[in-house]
C-alpha cells in the first residue's frame, strides 16, 4: 500500500511582544491540525518583567526561546530577530510553510516574501491586526476564535467571568459566500462544500465560520437562512442558493 502523505512541516514563529501568553495553548492546538510544527520558536526580551508569564509558558510547552534585547528604547528587537530567522529557515528549504503568530503589521513584507518562494503562510493574531498582514497570508486565524481566556485578574472584588468574543451575525457572511460562488461559477447552482470553503479562504484569508458563531461552514450556511446544504453523490455535502 502507498504510504500516507506526510503532514506539511511548519515553522511556527511567535512574537511574544504582540501575543498574550494565555492564548498559546489554543494556538498550538489549532496549528497541530494544520501540519507538523517542526520548528517552534518564540521571540522576546526575556529580561523584561512584561514577559514573565511568557517565560513560564514557553518552558512548559518546550518552545525554543530566542533572546532579543531592546538596545533602543521603544524599538521592538523581536521583529528583526524573527525576520532574520525566518529567512534562514526559508533558504534551508526544510519546511513547507510558516505560521507567523503576531498582530504586528511589520511582518507583512516577510509574509509576502515567503509566499514569493511558493510556501504557505498562515497568520495568527488578534482581530485588531491590520488588513495588510491578514490579506497577505494564505490564511489568517483570529485568536478570538480559538479561546475565551479572560484577562488576568487585577484587584477586582469578585472574580471576572470569562469574556466571550463578540461574534458577527451569520447574515454578514452572505455577501462573502455569494462572491465565492460567483468565483467558482457553477452554472447549475450546486456547489461542493469543500470547494466553497477553499475559495472563501482564497478570497478572504481571515474568513472563519467561528467568527459568526459556527464551528463548521455547513452550520453557518444553514444559519444564514439563505442556503440549503444537502448530501449528494458519495455523501458529499452540496450547497445551493435558495434565492
Amino acid at each position: 500500500m502507498p504510504a500516507d502523505p506526510r503532514s506539511p512541516r511548519l515553522a511556527v514563529l511567535i512574537d511574544a511582544d504582540n501575543i498574550p501568553a494565555r492564548h498559546i495553548e489554543a494556538v498550538l492546538d489549532e496549528i497541530a491540525g494544520l501540519g507538523e510544527p517542526s520548528v517552534r520558536r518564540v521571540y522576546g526580551d526575556w529580561s523584561s518583567q512584561a514577559l514573565a508569564q511568557w517565560k513560564d509558558k514557553a518552558r512548559s510547552l518546550g518552545l525554543v526561546m530566542h533572546q532579543q534585547s531592546a538596545n533602543t528604547k521603544g524599538k521592538n528587537a523581536s521583529d528583526i530577530g524573527l525576520v532574520i530567522d525566518a529567512m534562514d529557515i526559508l533558504h534551508l528549504g526544510k519546511v513547507d510553510g510558516f505560521v507567523l503568530v503576531s498582530s504586528d503589521s511589520d511582518f507583512t513584507r516577510l509574509a509576502s516574501r515567503i509566499r514569493e518562494d511558493g510556501l504557505q503562510v498562515i497568520g495568527v493574531g488578534e482581530k485588531k491586526t491590520p488588513e495588510s498582514l491578514r490579506n497577505v497570508c494564505n490564511r489568517f486565524i483570529f485568536l478570538e476564535n480559538l479561546t475565551t481566556a479572560p484577562e488576568p485578574a487585577t484587584d477586582a472584588p469578585t472574580p471576572a467571568k470569562p469574556a466571550k468574543a463578540e461574534k458577527d451575525a451569520p447574515s454578514k457572511a452572505i455577501p462573502l459566500i455569494l462572491a465565492a460562488m460567483k468565483k467558482i461559477g457553477v452554472e447549475e447552482d450546486a456547489y461542493s462544500l469543500g470547494q466553497l470553503g477553499n475559495v472563501l479562504v482564497q478570497l478572504y484569508p481571515d474568513f472563519d465560520s467561528r467568527s459568526y458563531g459556527s464551528q463548521k461552514l455547513s452550520d453557518l450556511l444553514k444559519r444564514t437562512g439563505r442556503f440549503d446544504v444537502t448530501k449528494g453523490e458519495g455523501n458529499r455535502l452540496i450547497v445551493r442558493d435558495k434565492a
